[in-house]
C-alpha cells in the first residue's frame, strides 16, 4: 500500500510538473539542481530574478540557453 501512495505522489508531481510548463510557470526546482550540478562554482538566481529571466526569454526574440 506504501509503494502505491509513492507511485501517487510521483505521479502528481510529474503532473504538476507538466501542467506547469504547459501554462508557462517554469520550475525553480529543476533550475536550481541544473545548475548545482553544472555550474556549482556560481550564485544560483533567486526565485524572483529566475523568474523574469524566463520571463524575458519566453516573450523576447533573443534565442539561446545556457548549456
Amino acid at each position: 500500500m506504501r509503494e502505491l501512495g509513492r507511485e501517487l505522489a510521483q505521479a502528481g508531481r510529474y503532473l504538476t510538473q507538466s501542467l506547469r510548463l504547459m501554462v508557462g510557470v517554469p520550475d525553480y526546482g529543476s533550475y536550481l539542481a541544473h545548475h548545482q550540478a553544472t555550474h556549482p562554482e556560481r550564485e544560483p538566481m533567486s526565485y524572483e530574478e529566475f523568474f523574469r529571466e524566463r520571463q524575458a526569454a519566453r516573450y523576447s526574440a533573443r534565442a539561446g540557453k545556457c548549456c
